[in-house]
């Protein structure tokens, strides 16, 4: 069988490197900026991943009616016990900062007047949500962190090359080995300090309102390296994506059920209220399985969200990009209702950080949707995702330099470590997308919005018996991207099996209440 050369591998060497280039990646890099040259990596276009696709907004408690403890106790309730409190007290007192800079980068928010315009979300007490051209809020974002970067003479982007894997020496992280898909060639890449900013894993399930990219790599790659991760479980499920069969998902911000949108059953009545008394404005998990639970008494694939009865101007106005995509598909939601369903969306566990992001292993800092802190507990408060990684993503790349500062000489000779593992070559693309389309319908159908542990042991005998082909190199990205699905596929449904209660974004019918105390699941692997 076909092997990769034993020898030594080309080493490329820079001061940090930042694995991603979203919110969170792009902030960190903007603070290492100040300390030395700074490499960011992306396995795709710097703008594929999922920050660009996040329409709602970003809270912050920016408004006159608004305070720092207001969100600080919404995003606490909407945790459902799991918050770590000190990482929400840095999350709501140091936003307002940050979207102030954003603002003096050039990000151009919506507003009233000479105001910023504030929207509310489900599950918040005040409307708090500032947004940009109605609903492309991330899009704006990364627009203006990219612009910033391009004027950072000591930062470098490389898209589309693919990290296979942290660079460990001696239990600490000195780097990532890289592979060039067109040459099929490993190379290394040294650093004194690594940022893990990769992202989510919403695609390793059927319906999701992720982009292809979000496949889990970081915590995969953090995890055979021997990192910790926590909270696997808490994987949150969108109530409203578009629902057109042959069509690909389209999230529907939650901002339109803020503005006044409905929920309906295919009849045509209203049942949100049959589940809570926030009824459309409570929180995603509930309004989540509250869908499924309509759909299943009604026997249909999707429910209604409405805005018929909203000024047709302001409909349009309000949400341009959702109003353009949904009339490419004949539907003009100033006039039609819009048939949805829910879909995977936002993990809350990943690599485990403290407040700076830095991991249980030395030179390697993780921020964003990758990262685990604690903020968001059981259950993602509506637009704290944005907030999270401009604020974490900042802390992690401040804290990166810190510890670079130790660092004075890095490895120059690196074995090849795939050298003696046999490269995969009987698959072809196709049959590795084929193999993909299984992992996501079992996630979907055994490890979705609600499970039991019936479900969760039959999904994880089918995962398990995958293990094989973890144990091959692939010189495509869309295999190696199968290899990081499997493991986290493996770790979220070991995890959800473990977890004998149901809170948060985690409901079991077998385990249908809530713990007296209710705690944090970690998992490790000794490398």
């Amino acid at each position: 069988m076909t092997r990769f050369p034993s020898s030594t591998l080309p080493v490329t060497s820079t001061d940090f490197l930042v694995i991603g280039s979203g919110v969170a990646g792009l902030l960190a890099a903007i603070e290492l900026s100040h300390y030395g040259h700074v490499l960011v990596l992306t396995k795709d276009e710097a703008t594929a991943g999922s920050s660009g696709h996040a329409q709602g907004g970003i809270a912050v408690a920016l408004s006159d009616d608004d305070e720092i403890t207001f969100h600080f106790d919404d995003t606490i309730a909407a945790g459902a016990g799991l918050c770590n409190e000190e990482a929400v007290q840095v999350l709501v007192e140091e936003g307002p900062d940050r979207i102030l800079e954003l603002i003096a980068w050039g990000a151009r928010f919506d507003r009233e007047g000479s105001k910023l315009a504030f929207t509310r979300e489900a599950a918040h007490s005040k409307r708090r949500i500032v947004h940009a051209h109605g609903d492309s809020t991330g899009k704006e974002v990364v627009r203006t962190l990219l612009a910033h970067v391009k004027t950072l003479s000591n930062v470098r982007k490389f898209d589309f090359h693919y990290t296979m894997d942290l660079m460990m020496h001696d239990g600490a992280c000195y780097g990532v080995y890289l592979l060039d898909e067109r040459k099929k060639e490993i190379s290394a890449i040294t650093a004194k300090a690594t940022v893990l900013a990769t992202g989510g894993s919403g695609y390793l399930y059927q319906q999701t309102s992720n982009p292809p990219v979000a496949t889990g790599d970081g915590m995969a790659m953090a995890y055979r390296s021997g990192a910790e991760l926590v909270d696997m479980e808490f994987m949150q499920f969108h109530p409203t994506t578009l629902y057109l069969p042959g069509a690909p998902s389209f999230l529907l911000s939650e901002a339109m059920r803020g503005e006044g949108a409905k929920l309906l059953n295919i009849f045509g009545k209203e049942f949100a209220g049959k589940y809570h008394p926030e009824r459309e404005l409570a929180p995603r998990d509930i309004v989540s399985r509250a869908i499924v639970s309509e759909m299943v008494s009604t026997k249909s694939r999707h429910v209604y969200l409405d805005l018929t009865h909203l000024e047709a101007d302001f409909v349009r106005q309000r949400f341009p990009r959702i109003y353009s995509t949904c009339l490419s598909y004949g539907i003009d939601i100033t006039r039609d209702r819009i048939p949805v369903s829910p879909a995977a969306h936002y993990l809350m566990g990943g690599v485990a950080t403290d407040l700076d992001g830095a991991t249980n292993l030395p030179g390697l800092f993780a921020a964003g949707e990758v990262a685990c802190t604690g903020v968001h507990g059981a259950n993602r408060l509506a637009s704290n995702s944005l907030l999270e990684g401009i604020v974490f993503g900042a802390r992690a790349g401040k804290a990166a330099a810190r510890y670079g500062k130790k660092i004075h000489t890095l490895p120059d000779r690196i074995t090849n470590p795939y050298a003696d593992r046999p490269v995969a070559g009987h698959e072809s693309p196709a049959e590795v997308d084929e193999l993909r389309g299984i992992l996501r319908k079992l996630m979907w159908d055994r490890v979705g919005i609600i499970r039991c542990g019936k479900s969760l042991s039959a999904a994880l005998e089918h995962l398990e018996a995958w293990g094989p082909c973890l144990t091959e190199i692939y010189h495509e990205k869309c295999g190696l991207e199968l290899q990081n699905m499997i493991t986290i596929a493996t770790l979220i449904t070991r995890a959800a099996l473990q977890r004998q209660e149901s809170v948060g974004a985690h409901y079991r019918t077998d385990f249908p209440e809530q713990s007296a105390t209710v705690k944090q699941h970690r998992i490790q692997q000794i490398a």
